[in-house]
């Protein structure tokens, strides 16, 4: 089921063309609106009961934008139930589409260099926003007790044979006890990155989860995404040309929180 836009949106754009742009069923819905100039703006809306919900990203997105190419919030709002929030464009292809994707070293590469950028230009020491070991392990208990984890669809295979308690158990026992702190994306998969023709970063989006965390939050979904959408074998790139070695245990502990947390 999509959600449908609020009337006065509608109503003010009623001239330009929509359609889906993604759609996560019942949980979240994002329209792309375009004019005859154009110009693209897109408008997401969620259940306000989601964590993060619309409002959150929106909240970030605005902080976000004086230090990153993230999207311009142009308005946002609540009906009490669901949430929403309009922005501009930006330009670039998102990865999954990028035509580097018949070239993969390439792309893994640009997409490392750019997690490596985000987190060099976002400043930890003014950012409102935390999604520290602490944090993140209290948020994953609170779905568990309002049983929001579904293992069958939360899941990914390598951790389908746990269930929710054996799954948080691992979770606080893989937990790293310190962590060079930066400001992560929360959710670094290649839908959420943009490039231009070239094959350079121009923008980042789906920032609903970006806060104060450990690096590795983002190099070990970022590298494991890679692998979702281009096959196996690419994870060592993404992870040198960051330039970092890779870390087993933080790998497996922020994948697995990465399933248990949203």
């Amino acid at each position: 089921m999509s959600f449908e836009p609020p009337v006065a949106i509608r109503a003010a754009y009623k001239d330009w063309r929509w359609s889906v742009a993604s759609e996560w069923a019942d949980i979240a819905t994002t329209w792309r609106l375009e004019n005859g100039d154009g110009a693209t703006h897109y408008l997401k809306l969620g259940r306000l009961s989601r964590s993060p919900n619309a409002r959150d990203e929106c909240d970030r997105m605005r902080w976000a934008r004086q230090r990153l190419p993230v999207p311009e919030v142009l308005d946002c709002g609540t009906d009490g139930t669901v949430d929403w929030f309009l922005t501009m464009g930006l330009d670039g292809c998102d990865a999954t589409a990028h035509h580097l994707r018949e070239q993969p070293p390439q792309l893994v590469a640009a997409l490392a260099r750019g997690l490596a950028a985000f987190h060099a230009a976002a400043p930890v020491d003014t950012c409102p926003f935390e999604f520290t070991n602490t944090t993140a392990i209290a948020h994953v208990h609170r779905r568990a007790e309002q049983g929001l984890i579904d293992p069958d669809k939360d899941l990914h295979a390598q951790h389908q044979h746990l269930t929710v308690d054996t799954a948080i158990e691992q979770l606080e026992l893989l937990a790293p006890a310190d962590a060079d702190l930066v400001v992560c994306h929360g959710d670094y998969c290649l839908p959420n990155i943009l490039l231009d023709e070239a094959g350079h970063v121009t923008g980042y989006v789906d920032l609903g989860e970006l806060g104060i965390a450990d690096p590795w939050w983002d190099i070990a979904v970022g590298s494991w995404s890679v692998t979702w959408n281009l096959g196996p074998g690419w994870e060592d790139l993404f992870i040198s040309t960051y330039g970092t070695t890779p870390d087993p245990r933080r790998i497996a502990f922020y994948r697995l929180l990465y399933d248990l947390a949203s």
